[in-house]
Parts: C-alpha cells; sequence; structure tokens
C-alpha cells in the first residue's frame, strides 16, 4: 500500500483515518473542506477525482493545513471563511466561528422586522359577470417603513450583514469594542453588497453611540460563558477564537448586565431587544431584563434541541 500512488481519493482516506486519532469531531468533513480549498474546487467536485493523481505541491500544502487542523486550529480559520444563513463570510482569528445556534437570533429578529404589507394597495377584485371590470391603475407603492438595527459586540457581522440582506428597508449598526472584528465585519458587509446600509462604530456596548441615536431592534450575540467554564471548551474553541468574545464572567452575565441597561435606554417605544445566551443562565438573564421597569420580557425562545437560545424583552410605551 505505502507505493501506491496518491490519489486525491487516497488522500482523503488516509487524512481521515490521521485526523480521527487526533480527536477531531468531524475528520472526513475537514479533510473534504482543507482539500477542496488547496484545490480552489468545491467538495462535490471531490468525489468526481478521487482517481486523479495529487501532486507534491498539493499534497506539500495540504500537510500543512492538515498539521495546523491536528493542533486544534480551527478549519474555518485555515480558509478563511464559514457560511451562515446560506451567505459566505470571511472569518479570522479575531472574530468568533459562525454557529448554527446563532441562526435563531437572526429568525426571530427577520420575524419581529419583516416588511409589513403596504397599506395604499387596492385589494384585489373579484370577477364579476354581471359588470364589466373597469382598469383602475394601482397607485404608486408606498416606500416601506425604514427600521433602524444596531448589532452589538458583532464580531464578523453574520447577524447584522444578515439582516440587512433580508431588510431591504433596514438601517444597521454595527458596534463592537475590537478594531479587528469591525474591519472583518465591514468587509464582510461590502462582499454582501449591503454596506451602503451598514455603520459600523468601534464602541464599548453603547459608549462611544452618539445619545441621540434609537433603535427598533437591538441584537446581540454578547460574550456569555461562565470564566469557570472557559477551561471546559473545547481545545479549538478555548485556544484559538477570541477569549474577549466568550468570558462572560464569573457567572456569564458580566457583558449582559451592561448591556440591558443600555439597551433599555437605547430602544424606541415598544422596540425589542433580542440576545443569544447560554440555557445555563437564562434564569439570572430573565430576572435582569425584568429588573429594568422599562422593559417588558417576552417569552424565550428555544432551540431545537428544546433549549432556552434567545431572550427577549419590549420597550414599554411611555416610559
Amino acid at each position: 500500500m505505502s507505493d501506491a500512488p496518491w490519489t486525491i481519493g487516497r488522500l482523503l482516506n488516509w487524512t481521515t483515518d490521521f485526523l480521527k486519532e487526533k480527536g477531531a469531531e468531524s475528520p472526513r468533513l475537514d479533510a473534504e473542506v482543507l482539500l477542496a480549498h488547496v484545490r480552489g474546487c468545491k467538495r462535490i467536485e471531490l468525489y468526481t477525482s478521487f482517481e486523479q493523481p495529487a501532486s507534491e505541491e498539493l499534497r506539500a500544502k495540504f500537510r500543512e493545513l492538515i498539521k495546523q487542523r491536528a493542533a486544534g486550529k480551527p478549519v474555518a480559520y485555515l480558509v478563511g471563511h464559514r457560511e451562515f444563513f446560506s451567505l459566505p463570510f470571511a472569518v479570522t482569528p479575531d472574530v468568533l466561528i459562525p454557529r448554527p445556534e446563532t441562526e435563531l437570533l437572526v429568525v426571530r429578529a427577520l420575524d419581529i422586522a419583516k416588511p409589513q404589507p403596504r397599506v395604499n394597495d387596492p385589494p384585489e377584485q373579484g370577477s364579476s359577470d354581471a359588470v364589466p371590470e373597469v382598469a383602475v391603475p394601482k397607485p404608486t407603492p408606498a416606500p416601506l417603513k425604514p427600521i433602524t438595527i444596531a448589532d452589538v459586540g458583532t464580531g464578523s457581522g453574520i447577524v447584522a450583514v444578515t439582516l440587512a440582506k433580508h431588510l431591504p428597508n433596514a438601517k444597521v449598526t454595527m458596534i463592537d469594542v475590537s478594531p479587528a472584528a469591525l474591519k472583518v465585519a465591514q468587509a464582510n458587509a461590502e462582499r454582501t453588497k449591503v454596506s451602503d446600509r451598514i455603520e459600523a462604530i468601534e464602541s464599548d456596548l453603547f459608549t462611544a453611540v452618539p445619545a441621540d441615536r434609537k433603535f427598533d431592534l437591538i441584537v446581540s450575540n454578547p460574550p456569555y460563558i461562565m470564566s469557570d467554564e472557559m477551561k471546559q471548551l473545547a481545545v479549538d474553541v478555548r485556544r484559538y477564537e477570541p477569549t474577549l468574545a466568550l468570558d462572560g464572567g464569573p457567572e456569564g452575565t458580566t457583558v449582559i448586565e451592561r448591556l440591558i441597561p443600555q439597551a433599555a435606554e437605547r430602544l424606541r417605544p415598544g422596540g425589542w431587544l433580542l440576545m443569544e445566551i447560554s440555557p445555563t443562565i437564562v434564569g439570572r438573564v430573565e430576572q435582569l431584563l425584568e429588573a429594568d421597569a422599562r422593559l417588558q420580557r417576552e417569552p424565550t425562545q428555544k432551540d431545537i434541541a428544546g433549549l432556552a437560545r434567545v431572550v427577549q424583552a419590549r420597550r414599554k410605551e411611555g416610559t
């Protein structure tokens, strides 16, 4: 077997076994993504190339990536991108890698913010044999009401950019304390062609956001891992992803405790606050929301596993 030529198929099989021995959770997927990246092709194209020879140059590049993956470096950082909500996003070690759990935050935000039917569109007329229909020109559709959204702790910008992509009437403000993260987020906004409706502000929560700026919707995926739990995270998360975006302090709510009152101050009456959280801290976060007299806590959203994932509240009218 050692004298057999190195083909794409043999390379994939050998690498899958190697990564499995190193403890990778998805060794075959990792091998395919990295090999497709080195070849500059789609993953599916590998399946029609199993018998093709793998050149020494390709094997050398692939070998270097596999060495880093075996040491724990996430695949997304190795290839520089990750898909989220069917959109491609650039990622670097300055930002968290997008996770499926965050899609619930986006889905809920879209449900709240989706454009309403235009009020001046006339109802459709039924046909009548007795009375001939008269063609009546429809009035010019009214423009959709603008909606202002803030994404606090935007990271790579996946939430802000996805909302801007699906809400043509939205003006989105991306906020992050990390200038490096904002640079990644801005690049993703430009890549997705929504940068004309997105503003980036370097700020610790809302402290550097103009005092008169109000929002209809505030979304956030804040740091919510308890400090004691950080050491229990998988090595690829603990060693490579930014601690600033993960560590939520002793109770997992250090940032959230500051965010809630600031968000309540920045919401317009009737506006929504949505935050992704860990199920382990949901009770504490719900208490924090209920303690702010300006907010009305709404039912917490659960993910497909039935775990509490998105807490939500509305700014009360007249407060």
